[in-house]
């Protein structure tokens, strides 16, 4: 991590910048697998503390929380749960592919981050953000930097006055290869300023 943070830090000013301020971040990392990916489902377009929030009333629910378990609940089960009706349709696309070996989510690791992402997108509501924060904080895969994600965006416009995806695409190549640990500090600048705690 260090070796990372030093190159990162000689690259741009803006990383040592907010070591100096907020310190060193704490490295995210998530149990790889079906649950992981069902939480990743609920966290999309919304805050982390109210998926969680979502995600624990589910699993209390159905505790053994296997994918069986998730395809067969209603919709109205998880209407009542506080699920969004394309949220549901996104975790029983997930739960499908699972079960119909469509997909073998313990296989990811040999693979490579790029033969991953062709594995995981081809599921409805996995997109690429999703993918991203999976094959970061699961996978530690590090050398991405999720452009779909508002927080790094912001954090980019602000910290270095890039508007544009493209241009921070371009920017974040004199990144490579340590762009998730760039992330994760875009995202420890974003929730120290904010005065905000987030458990992962």
């Amino acid at each position: 991590m260090q070796k990372a943070i030093d190159y990162l830090s000689k690259q741009d000013v803006i990383f040592k910048m907010i070591i100096e301020k907020y310190g060193i971040p704490k490295i995210p990392k998530r149990a790889e697998g079906f649950e992981t990916l069902v939480l990743l489902i609920l966290e999309q377009q919304v805050s982390i503390d109210s998926a969680k929030a979502t995600f624990l009333k589910l699993k209390a629910k159905e505790v053994s929380f296997q994918p069986k378990a998730l395809f067969a609940l209603s919709e109205e089960g998880y209407r009542g749960l506080g699920v969004s009706r394309q949220k549901t349709s996104y975790i029983k696309a997930l739960s499908s592919a699972v079960l119909n070996n469509d997909i073998d989510l313990g296989s990811l690791r040999t693979k490579s981050a790029s033969e991953a992402r062709e594995e995981l997108i081809k599921i409805k509501g996995i997109g690429n953000w999703t993918i991203d924060i999976y094959l970061m904080f699961c996978l530690q895969e590090p050398d991405l930097l999720p452009l779909g994600d508002i927080a790094v965006v912001n954090t980019m416009k602000e910290l270095l006055h890039i508007d544009s995806k493209e241009d921070m695409k371009n920017h974040s190549l004199h990144w490579s290869p340590h762009r998730s640990m760039a992330t994760f500090l875009l995202w420890h600048y974003y929730l120290e300023k904010r005065g905000r705690k987030v458990l992962y």
